[in-house]
């Protein structure tokens, strides 16, 4: 995998999982979850056959956690994306409300 750096290190799904726990802190959702939504992510990489980048990887974990939590998707964008103030985060919580379908209620 490609940092933003340049540098190279190997693919961590380690990594990504500790990313998806933080941004899934006080949720619920149960463990095994968490464990299928990186390794979605890998399998995701693994599928494109090349040596991926860092910010490939970002992307990716940011699609999958769209899907699943509204709330871990805004946590996660505010450290992959760096937030720096309050714009942003009302910026990327409008994005998602236009690209989120509305949720049917019972």
């Amino acid at each position: 995998m490609t940092k933003r750096s340049g540098d190279r290190e190997p693919f961590d799904r380690g990594k990504i999982l500790s990313g998806i726990r933080s941004a899934f802190k006080n949720r619920p959702i149960e463990g095994s979850r968490l464990d299928e939504i990186a390794e979605s992510v890998e399998e995701t990489m693994r599928l494109l056959n090349r040596d991926v980048t860092s910010e490939e990887v970002g992307v990716a974990t940011l699609e999958a956690l769209r899907d699943v939590d509204d709330v871990a998707y805004v946590r996660f964008a505010s450290v992959y994306k760096g937030f720096e103030d309050a714009d942003d985060f009302a910026r990327e919580v409008g994005m998602l409300v236009k690209t989120t379908a509305p949720k049917l209620r019972s």
